[in-house]
């Protein structure tokens, strides 16, 4: 791990605000609505093994109980309370329906067994009811509901947390980072949930390079081309919304065809200019899904990076 790496693991903010009572369902059981002042769950002091928890979120329409839920991942061992660090996964697939939250799955279960519990959540996309702006509403409605997930798993640490994507979900997770600096009248606007690190994985994190440079995926999902939707490029555009409090470590593949490695370095170079912290790490003949497989040789990099980027290693070198 490179000093800047380091820098990156050490560097801490902390901000969880806000707490909403909604219904969960955990392990295929409905649950009640919790109340904001107490947890549902009763305290579980050890699990043999990685158990998963799935949670409806609540979004603000009707939402699409197929699309819009989220599943815990709590590794073995001892659970007691703020001690197991928390990392939100959020997939890709060009913001479109073709992929689904399943994809990382394997990615959910390694980092569990390396002692995170892991927020593994879906989403709609275009397609399936997704597209300008439901498919940002409903990431930030999943990201606001790690507050009621802490309620009942308490033994997740939500006051220092890291938010990983790959592709479009990196673009994802670097906006779901930056979401307190928006208006309020902006989508993601006021977030309860709030990211203290990211790491992005083959991420479009400059959406108006990457779409007038031959990407009409981003077109295709905010709706338009810079020129005509500029607004919108400003509200979920990570370079545009850059939080110089937010560390973030930008990895991509030098082979990437779909997402020019050029998009990871043209933001970590804007926040570096802004006096943040980013590092862009380029993965020798790493190509854009090869990053999240798990039988690419670049597969166990990728996790020592997420793992480097935990609460947990923070704490190790604080």
């Amino acid at each position: 791990m490179t000093a800047s790496s380091r820098r990156v693991r050490v560097a801490l903010g902390v901000v969880v605000a806000g707490v909403l009572g909604l219904s969960a369902c955990s392990t295929g059981t409905t649950l009640p609505p919790t109340p904001s002042s107490s947890v549902t769950a009763a305290p579980v002091e050890h699990l043999d093994e990685v158990t998963v928890h799935r949670f409806d979120y609540p979004t603000p329409d009707d939402g699409d109980s197929e699309q819009n839920w989220a599943e815990l991942y709590l590794p073995a061992g001892e659970q007691r309370v703020d001690t197991i660090p928390l990392v939100v996964l959020i997939h890709g697939g060009a913001w479109q329906s073709a992929l689904g939250a399943d994809v990382f799955e394997p990615l959910a279960r390694d980092l569990a067994d390396r002692g995170m519990a892991v927020y593994n959540i879906e989403y709609r996309r275009v397609g399936s009811g997704g597209g300008w702006p439901t498919t940002f509403r409903d990431v930030a409605s999943a990201l606001d509901h790690v507050v009621v997930v802490d309620r009942q798993f308490p033994q997740i640490d939500t006051d220092d947390e890291l938010v990983v994507g790959h592709s479009a979900g990196a673009q994802l997770a670097v906006w779901g980072g930056t979401r307190h600096k928006l208006d309020d009248d902006e989508v993601g606007a006021r977030p309860l949930f709030r990211p203290t690190r990211v790491v992005s994985l083959a991420g479009p994190l400059d959406m108006t390079y990457a779409a007038t440079h031959g990407d009409d995926r981003i077109v295709t999902a905010l709706g338009g081309t810079p020129a005509q939707v500029p607004q919108r490029y400003t509200m979920v555009d990570p370079i545009q919304n850059i939080d110089p409090d937010t560390p973030v470590v930008a990895v991509h593949g030098t082979a990437d065809r779909m997402v020019a490695p050029a998009n990871s370095q043209r933001y970590v170079a804007a926040v570096v200019r802004d006096g943040g912290d980013a590092e862009a790490v380029l993965i020798r003949g790493g190509n854009h899904g090869s990053v999240v497989t798990s039988t690419a040789p670049e597969y166990p990099r990728i996790l020592d990076i997420i793992s480097g980027a935990s609460a947990a290693d923070v704490q190790d070198v604080a």
